[in-house]
């Protein structure tokens, strides 16, 4: 399954097929899980979590959703994500009975069955890959509560010729040979190259949440050589 930069609407169904190894892949990316925890870390959820309702929008396998466990241990949290394949994979590990998920592509969550209110929304390496990303920006600003946070886990790198130039070298040396290799199939990992270099800049994303009706805008990028590639954005529904 080949996906475009142009039209991304494919990109569940690429999951699907890279699913199996995309654990193993992502393993050997040195920080990718730390990364994820320092993101849902900087949401600031209260008293670990305790009443708290959490959506992770885009879960994956999991590895999301573990750094939101890990922040908010006594939260309820929801996993939805379009890839079934993905979706089977986090669904195969254990976790506790206060972790759910939902097989739904991100646009089509109401048709789910899964409904605000929430108290934070944790979305990882999602945006990027949405053919309308205003459109999902302002469904999530609905399902918030006032006041909640939003935390868009991301890359992007147009804001930083280094950061562009690391980016890419990373991809031709490492990323894009590890995909063929593991996988059999390159095309998802030539993708993610290209969707992240064509992603808004740090800068623009912020303005996009502003446009879309967020408060409290800001972000912070990740330390080591992921500095200025990926980035926690963060966002408050008005009180």
């Amino acid at each position: 399954m080949k996906v475009s930069a142009d039209d991304p609407s494919d990109v569940p169904a690429a999951f699907d097929e890279g699913a199996s190894s995309y654990d193993t892949l992502v393993n050997s990316n040195p920080g990718y899980h730390a990364h994820l925890r320092i993101s849902a870390q900087r949401m600031r959820l209260p008293d670990e979590g305790r009443g708290l309702r959490l959506l992770d929008a885009g879960c994956g396998t999991g590895a999301s959703t573990a750094a939101l466990l890990s922040v908010a241990p006594h939260a309820e949290i929801v996993g939805v994500d379009g890839s079934e394949g993905m979706l089977a994979e986090a669904m195969a590990k254990r976790w506790p009975p206060s972790v759910s998920f939902v097989h739904s592509r991100i646009e089509d969550l109401a048709d789910a069955g899964v409904t605000g209110p929430f108290d934070g929304i944790f979305a990882a390496y999602l945006i990027r890959n949405l053919p309308d990303p205003d459109a999902q920006l302002r469904e999530f600003l609905a399902l918030l509560r006032p006041g909640a946070t939003l935390a868009v886990h991301e890359y992007s790198v147009r804001d930083s010729r280094l950061a562009t130039a690391v980016w890419n070298a990373v991809c031709a040396a490492i990323i894009i040979p590890s995909g063929r290799l593991r996988s059999g199939d390159a095309s998802l990992y030539r993708y993610l190259r290209r969707s992240v270099n064509r992603f808004d800049g740090a800068g623009a994303f912020r303005d996009r949440l502003h446009r879309n009706g967020f408060t409290a805008v800001r972000s912070e990028t990740m330390p080591g050589w992921q500095s200025n590639i990926v980035h926690t954005f963060l966002a408050e529904a008005p009180r």
